[in-house]
């Protein structure tokens, strides 16, 4: 009764924009403390679950991020809604997020303690190997124009430095010396300003307000003719449920880099990589196994070593501690029961949650049947409440509509907005790594190529650098040939 009910609460917490998994469980860890800690523990882990099905549910029917996890979900999520595909993506979104989490269950089962000894192994040059792994993505997310990528990455890492410096704590980029600046600007009002407020702008533009969603008519036929089509997505869920954990696993890490790299990293292998961001169920499938995958990774750490793998497992973390438990190795032989009993409840919410995915869909498909005319103050109404709920600040809200006419500029412009997101999340947890490598090795910048983990890193970020450029010209060189012919 308590997994059903973390899962319902997690879809309701995942789909509202501004709420996401930290927030809901922050405002249910109190209810806990009225049950036994590993009940409390369970329900707070289904929602957790829920959270992370949940944000694909706006993400794909209105195009607004549910939480900063399901942002790569809305770059074919939402086109697929607009070609009449709502249900097909959906299906993806759940059953991709089935087989992530599922995946990172068995590994974390099988090889928690191992795994939680590698991650110790990362420090501040792995973790900016890492992240310039992530980097080497936007090659594929910018498409053939690198020069409006360059400007949109350029434009995301300004974004995400504007504040106080995370080393000297002297304030950087505070525009017209306002003092609410001095705060920075959060990920998720650039983010629900970008797919918000510029998709509906774009949407109204396009349509001039007239042309009714697409109507979904589900049927047991549609809903299994989209069930055999997993073939056309499962390698880039595999791709997601592994790298998911890995990066999940990481400490500080998070459900969202782990999506952003999947979806970049499904985008460079694809057969098809131009298909991506016009519809391709793919890039649903990714991002979803990923960011499910990594939620039960972020648990890995904070079960086996005490140290929270995601803002979310921060909270559980001190709900752990507060219930009279110690996180850590000895977490295993003093309290098996607490453990085991988690652990088991992960598979049971998974399979639960998949199960409400699927039978709500019809639910979900309504939202499309509506005018957009209708629409469109009901998204602009989310977005507001969204932001101002997550910050409690008008004055972000102003900068959520000012990114929001910015991102669609960018778009009437064809300027990438995938890459400046990227960038935005990525950003500021490379700066602070780089910073911290670079202090402890006196200003060396060797210290990054004379570690084994973090030079395999590196080495595979150009690897991925190269590799779309290698593919565009063999691709052009086959389409010579073809036309020689």
């Amino acid at each position: 009764m308590m997994i059903f009910a973390g899962c319902l609460a997690g879809l309701f917490v995942g789909c509202m924009p501004g709420l996401g998994s930290v927030n809901g469980v922050a405002i249910l860890l109190p209810i806990t403390f009225l049950v036994p800690p590993t009940t409390a523990i369970i329900f707070l882990a289904a929602l957790y679950y829920g959270a992370m099905y949940g944000g694909a549910i706006s993400s794909i029917t209105l195009g607004i991020p549910g939480a900063s996890t399901a942002v790569a979900t809305v770059f074919d999520g939402r086109p697929m809604a607009q070609q009449g595909k709502a249900d097909q993506a959906l299906m993806a979104a759940a059953i991709a997020s089935f087989i992530g989490g599922t995946v990172s269950i068995i590994l974390f089962t099988l090889f928690a303690p191992p795994l939680a000894a590698f991650a110790l192994k990362f420090g501040p040059q792995e973790e900016f190997a890492l992240m310039l792994l992530a980097f080497a993505t936007f090659i594929g997310l910018g498409g053939d124009d690198i020069p409006k990528t360059i400007f949109s990455i350029l434009l995301g890492l300004v974004l995400a430095a504007v504040g106080f410096d995370i080393i000297s704590g002297s304030p950087r980029l505070i525009f017209f010396d306002m003092v609410e600046f001095q705060r920075g600007i959060g990920f998720l009002v650039l983010a629900i300003g970008i797919y918000g407020i510029g998709e509906m702008l774009w949407t109204l533009e396009t349509t001039s307000g007239k042309v009714q969603m697409h109507n979904v008519k589900i049927s047991m036929s549609r809903m299994k003719e989209n069930f055999k089509q997993i073939r056309q997505y499962i390698n880039s869920t595999w791709l997601g449920s592994f790298l998911g954990f890995f990066v999940g696993t990481l400490p500080a890490a998070g459900a969202t880099p782990a999506a952003l790299m999947s979806y970049g990293l499904s985008k460079t292998f694809s057969k098809d990589p131009d298909s991506f961001g016009k519809g391709n169920v793919a890039g649903v499938a990714a991002p979803e196994a990923a960011n499910n995958a990594a939620s039960t990774g972020s648990m890995l750490p904070m079960i086996t070593l005490g140290i929270p793998g995601s803002p979310t497992t921060a909270i559980l973390l001190g709900g752990m501690i507060i219930w009279g438990l110690r996180p850590g190795p000895l977490l295993f032989t003093e309290s098996p029961d607490f453990v085991w009993g988690l652990i088991g409840s992960m598979y049971v919410a998974n399979a639960v949650t998949v199960v409400l995915n699927i039978a709500l869909i019809p639910v979900f498909i309504r939202v499309l049947a509506m005018p957009f005319t209708l629409l469109t103050p009901i998204i602009f109404t989310l977005c507001v409440l969204g932001v101002f709920a997550t910050t409690d600040r008008m004055f972000d809200t102003w900068i959520m509509l000012i990114i929001g006419i910015v991102g669609y500029l960018m778009r009437k412009l064809n300027y990438p907005v995938a890459p400046a997101v990227l960038a935005i999340v990525l950003g500021p947890l490379a700066e602070r790594s780089l910073r911290q490598s670079l202090i402890s090795a006196q200003g060396d910048a060797t210290t990054f190529i004379t570690r084994p983990i973090s030079l395999v890193c590196i080495c595979l970020a150009l690897a991925l650098v190269l590799f779309p450029v290698v593919q565009r010209i063999l691709r052009k060189r086959k389409k010579a040939a073809e036309s020689r012919a």
